[in-house]
């Protein structure tokens, strides 16, 4: 769990009452966000190396295949027209997405990643997995009442994604090793803000205990 950045801090967050637990279900479902190429191999524009994230969520994967847990994999891809308009207001914010296109290498889940075809698989074009896509009905429709969040990037669409899971209803845990960012910095603010306001930020051998047994 993030430590808070200084008493002060810790204070302020106190008094306004943020931090409590969330409650867990027992039926919860694992979604993995944006573990493209384009954003665990250095070698692309959206790039940086997220070894340890990609490891961390294999474990989580394979915790979620053991206790029956739905696997769902979220991806950014954009179409020709999309990657080379001005349709898409974000394009014109972070151009370096436009690298992300239908198709291609960098929108390819990492190879590392024990991805199956029961499981499910998301194409968003926004920061949140739940913004414009199917993700909340099939969650429903899945009997899901919790949602394990991770992958990338954490200060943005692994936050969007928990902010919004929260707001349609889902308790959020958020296991720390399995988010990662391009820089320490919004890595460990998003971390903090998550588990002050929308859910917990847990460790490794917790989620993977949850997914396994599923609170029993």
């Amino acid at each position: 769990m993030p430590a808070p950045y200084d008493s002060a801090t810790e204070r302020v967050h106190r008094r306004a009452g943020f931090g409590a637990a969330v409650r867990r279900g027992s039926s919860p479902a694992l979604v993995v966000v944006d573990l493209t190429r384009g954003f665990t191999e250095p070698g692309f524009p959206t790039g940086c190396d997220l070894t340890s994230t990609v490891e961390a969520t294999a474990e989580l994967v394979a915790a979620a295949r053991a206790g029956g847990v739905p696997v769902l994999w979220t991806v950014i891809s954009y179409t020709p027209a999309e990657a080379g308009g001005e349709a898409v207001t974000w394009l014109a914010k972070a151009p370096g997405l436009r690298a992300l296109r239908e198709g291609g290498e960098a929108v390819a889940l990492d190879p590392r990643l024990p991805c199956e075809e029961r499981d499910h698989l998301i194409v968003k074009k926004g920061a949140s997995a739940f913004f414009g896509s199917s993700l909340a009905p099939l969650l429903t429709g899945l009997g899901c009442d919790t949602v394990v969040v991770c992958g990338a990037t954490t200060s943005g669409c692994v936050r969007a994604t928990a902010v919004d899971a929260v707001q349609y209803g889902w308790p959020v845990l958020v296991p720390e090793d399995a988010c990662g960012d391009r820089a320490r910095g919004p890595h460990d603010a998003a971390l903090f803000d998550i588990q002050a306001k929308y859910g917990d930020v847990v460790g490794q051998e917790d989620a993977v205990k949850y997914l396994t047994t599923k609170g029993v």
